[in-house]
């Protein structure tokens, strides 16, 4: 019988290039939950865009939308609104929230993240070079299982670096096919929610005072659909996969 293909991961990178901290975050589901999975993240978002006029296909970026910097919101609750102002910040954390408790719903879904802790310069290359290693990581985790699997990034398709961790690896045995498939976030619900992942991560490893409303959302809501329950750090030289 042939090795299945069994993960659909789906990834985005965060961190905080002051102090050189890299991130990547995802949420990897079976080609079977993927269905499922998508229905119930849609039904969430109509709900939103009737109570809160947040159209459904509304590109929702963690950074932006938690730090009250996009205008989501075309009907924002009364509750938000003091003395004629909008309340734009509180109204991100809340709907962060509500899209982080659904995420930790999500039968046959996993969440995951690993961190670097890196020189700020240069950090592409650095970037780069987590990512491999997260990628080997994945290859002997499918190997062991007898599994395959894709790879989708968020990205436009012109930054080519990271599709040379995946020709590294030896073609007779490399379990991720294919180079990572690149999907502007803005069109994928899925890269979406990896971003909301690893922008949780971020904080709850760099814990950055601005933000301590969030220090406990990965913890607190996504921990229960991530094996490790935490995000790993990942030291230089982690896999020593071909």
């Amino acid at each position: 019988m042939p090795d299945p293909l069994s993960r659909l991961i789906y990834i985005d990178d965060s961190g905080h290039q002051p102090t050189g901290l890299l991130v990547f975050g995802w949420v990897s589901l079976s080609p079977q939950a993927w269905r499922p999975v998508l229905r119930r993240w849609l039904e969430l978002r109509k709900t939103l865009s009737r109570e809160h006029g947040i159209d459904v296909e509304r590109e929702l970026h963690a950074t932006d939308f938690v730090n009250g910097r996009g205008r989501i919101s075309s009907c924002v609750p009364d509750r938000y609104v003091h003395d004629g102002v909008t309340y734009w910040k509180d109204l991100g954390r809340e709907l962060a929230v509500r899209l982080l408790r659904e995420m930790s719903c999500f039968e046959g879904m996993t969440v995951g993240a690993v961190f670097r802790r890196v020189d700020p310069h240069p950090l592409q290359a650095e970037k780069v070079s987590l990512y491999r290693d997260l990628v080997r990581s994945w290859e002997q985790e499918l190997s062991a299982d007898g599994e395959l699997a894709m790879l989708f990034m968020d990205g436009n398709g012109t930054d080519h670096s990271y599709r040379t961790a995946h020709r590294q690896l030896q073609l007779d045995v490399r379990r991720i096919i294919e180079d990572p498939l690149m999907i502007d976030s803005a069109s994928s619900h899925l890269v979406q929610m990896a971003d909301l992942a690893a922008w949780c991560a971020y904080v709850a490893v760099e814990r950055p005072r601005r933000h301590e409303f969030a220090w406990s959302w990965y913890e607190d809501h996504l921990s229960v659909r991530d094996p490790h329950r935490r995000p790993l750090e990942m030291p230089p030289g982690h896999s020593e996969t071909p």
